[in-house]
């Protein structure tokens, strides 16, 4: 007669878990790429449709919360949809440049997707 084995377990291989970003610019940190921050500041919806392009969003999307939510996920950048909710009401010019600056950073090390 047959064995029957049942597997309660998987094994998880090569797999690791997801790690942990932080964001790779600080909240208020313009000076690290002034054309972003020139850009956010005098044609903010420019740059909303820049960073909605960059994620195959679409264009009105880039300067919101649910953007923001979207990519902070993404790469498993630490926070809430507070955080997020808040930096967009207290400074959406900043919490654009952040985001745009982030994208430019994850591209030029090749780990943006």
């Amino acid at each position: 007669m047959a064995s029957h084995h049942v597997v309660t377990t998987q094994p998880l291989g090569s797999m690791a878990a997801p790690q942990r970003n932080d964001w790779q610019t600080g909240l208020m940190d313009c000076c690290s790429d002034c054309g972003v921050c020139i850009c956010g500041t005098f044609c903010y919806p420019c740059l909303g449709c820049q960073v909605a392009g960059d994620m195959n969003e679409c264009c009105l999307c880039g300067p919101s919360v649910a953007m923001r939510t979207l990519y902070r996920t993404r790469y498993n950048i630490p926070g809430s949809i507070m955080d997020d909710y808040f930096s967009v009401l207290c400074c959406p010019w900043c919490s654009l440049c952040q985001l745009k600056r982030d994208i430019n950073r994850r591209k030029e090390q090749g780990t943006f997707w």
